[in-house]
């Protein structure tokens, strides 16, 4: 059809030919512009090129050894100073991308891959995190620092303490005396925790293979790798009477001896089914709940009217709880593997 039009528009317009034969003329113009890209021309090496020879010499220069880790601009001046022109700096530019070689030329310090935790608890005292945070001091740039232990499964917090800076020294300390106060077996725990400098250190990884506890990092610049000890520290910072600043650290220590009692025995967890951290850490959630499910067994026969989908029960409690589950566990029903007992509260601390 293209050659039928383009012989009649010889004689008439073009648009006029295409009325003719009743073909659209952008059609034909898509048609002409495909057969101009299926053939295209070979571009003429330009006569002010680099022969071959000349281009093999000036890449074995840009990658010998003494300029291997030198920019194409410092090789240039410094032949340039020794009375020696090859070519311009494109054109050394574009003989190195022409082999992929435009990168940084230095040796440089390659991050390691860090293996993403995928940890699993479904019971008390099998998973810790732990965790340090800063609490404001009565001046600019003077912290005291929370040291806080915490049971993964349980959300029940087992040891803290408080001090003036970070050691390794009195995380040891503060994790010797959780696990004797818990009673922890040799390879019973993990703990899990960030890369502080503390958490990091050879002389707390060689203190936890005397106990035989399993340790455990978050990936760098991934919070979300510790997120039970992080929403913890939330919860806590965002308590009615949590101050600005605190004015000495006799004050930081009697606001914290009155808050963990409290976070343990008294705060009702939205994850925990409504329960405590003491209920669920100390072995209670069974009568807990059949108490409670007696109670709404109790209301729904005074009143059914009042409850439009049926008789109401209590709220299961995870039988497992992951940091990092596996994508075949994430999409498993919330009570039966995943960190929380209700979909609609889908963060580990959601609501605490």
């Amino acid at each position: 059809m293209r050659e039928a039009i383009d012989a009649l528009a010889q004689h008439i317009p073009v648009s006029r030919a295409c009325e003719v034969l009743g073909f659209p003329r952008s059609s034909l113009y898509r048609q002409r512009q495909d057969k101009v890209t299926e053939t295209p021309t070979l571009r003429r090496t330009p006569a002010r090129a680099l022969s071959s020879e000349e281009r093999r010499q000036v890449r074995d220069l840009l990658n010998s050894e003494r300029f291997t880790d030198q920019s194409p601009y410092e090789v240039y001046a410094t032949l340039l100073d020794e009375g020696v022109y090859h070519c311009s700096i494109r054109t050394m530019y574009r003989l190195l991308a022409d082999y992929d070689e435009v990168q940084e030329r230095r040796n440089q310090l390659r991050h390691p891959a860090y293996t993403k935790p995928e940890l699993l608890a479904t019971g008390p005292n099998q998973l810790w995190s732990w965790d340090i945070t800063k609490l404001r001091g009565p001046v600019t740039w003077q912290y005291y620092y929370l040291y806080v232990i915490l049971d993964v499964y349980s959300r029940y917090v087992v040891g803290w303490l408080l001090a003036e800076y970070e050691s390794a020294d009195l995380a040891q300390q503060l994790i010797a005396e959780s696990c004797r106060k818990q009673a922890i077996a040799r390879e019973q725990l993990t703990l899990h925790a960030d890369r502080g400098a503390a958490m990091i250190a050879k002389s707390l990884a060689r203190f936890l293979s005397d106990l035989g506890v399993d340790k455990s990092h978050s990936r760098p610049h991934t919070p979300d790798d510790n997120p039970y000890s992080e929403a913890q520290f939330k919860t806590m910072k965002y308590r009615p009477d949590y101050p600005q600043r605190f004015d000495s650290k006799d004050q930081a220590l009697a606001w914290a001896r009155a808050f963990f009692p409290w976070y343990n025995q008294e705060h009702h967890h939205l994850a925990l089914g409504l329960l405590t951290p003491a209920m669920v850490h100390l072995g209670q959630t069974q009568t807990v709940l059949a108490q409670r499910q007696a109670t709404l067994d109790q209301a729904y026969a005074q009143h059914p009217e009042r409850f439009v989908r049926g008789a109401p029960a209590t709220a299961p409690v995870p039988t497992a709880v992951w940091i990092n589950p596996p994508t075949s566990v994430e999409s498993v029903d919330p009570t039966h593997g995943t960190s929380s007992p209700c979909p609609r509260f889908p963060s580990p601390e959601a609501g605490s």
